[in-house]
């Protein structure tokens, strides 16, 4: 019945891929394989102290840290990531984070790590866009990985958009946006904290930061999906 169903829907409204609008067989998902095969990874996570690792080192502390796609805003994977955020597409985080998932896992990544955490959108925010696009991508990673989500940290004012801010100016704006919810969750766990596209690491070092003030001997893994160079 689901298969049949499938078929109905499929005719109607066939499922395309997000970056080059073929149509797509029922085992693909999001993006069709030739897409997936050809994805601009940045191998950081192959790389001793990456440009994703520079990025934090000194700042906060980390275990390992990655941004697996390389990003621009003119790509094909910027429309992919535009329909995961603004186009009511949020299973394409899903995919990416399985991809991603299933690629790091390969290589030892999340070795030592326990839970999974996404970084919090507000909930005014969240209600305008209708989900918080990081917590399908956490879905996807947490599928691959088999390492489970947690709910320990939110947004508890909301921030203006910070696409042409510095460095500093993102810091300054994201001032007091972030609280543990719930620090007994992380104690003493390998955290993977995610989010979708890093381009100066100013909402991913706010929350380590928070988190490594907060909850001494938390271990903490930084990872985007997309990352701008």
């Amino acid at each position: 019945m689901k298969s049949l169903l499938r078929d109905i829907t499929d005719f109607f409204l066939p499922r395309t891929c997000h970056l080059c609008g073929c149509n797509l067989r029922d085992s693909e998902d999001a993006f069709c394989v030739r897409c997936v095969e050809t994805l601009p990874r940045s191998l950081y996570h192959l790389m001793p102290m990456n440009p994703m690792e520079r990025r934090f080192a000194g700042i906060v502390p980390f275990v390992r840290a990655t941004g697996h796609f390389i990003y621009s805003r003119d790509s094909q994977l910027a429309s992919a990531v535009h329909d995961m955020k603004y186009r009511k597409f949020p299973s394409v985080g899903t995919r990416l984070g399985e991809i991603v998932g299933e690629e790091l896992l390969m290589v030892g990544f999340f070795e030592g790590a326990d839970c999974i955490l996404g970084v919090p959108m507000h909930w005014w925010k969240k209600a305008k866009r209708g989900y918080n696009q990081v917590d399908f991508i956490a879905r996807g990673l947490s599928k691959a990985t088999g390492l489970p989500t947690v709910d320990a940290v939110e947004a508890v004012k909301t921030h203006k958009t910070q696409t042409s801010m510095t460095l500093e100016q993102r810091q300054a704006n994201l001032a007091g946006t972030f609280r543990l919810k719930d620090p007994e969750m992380l104690s003493g766990k390998g955290i993977v904290l995610v989010d979708d596209v890093c381009t100066t690491g100013a909402t991913l070092r706010a929350i380590a930061g928070l988190i490594a003030d907060e909850i001494p001997g938390s271990r903490l893994y930084l990872l985007s999906i997309c990352v701008t160079v």
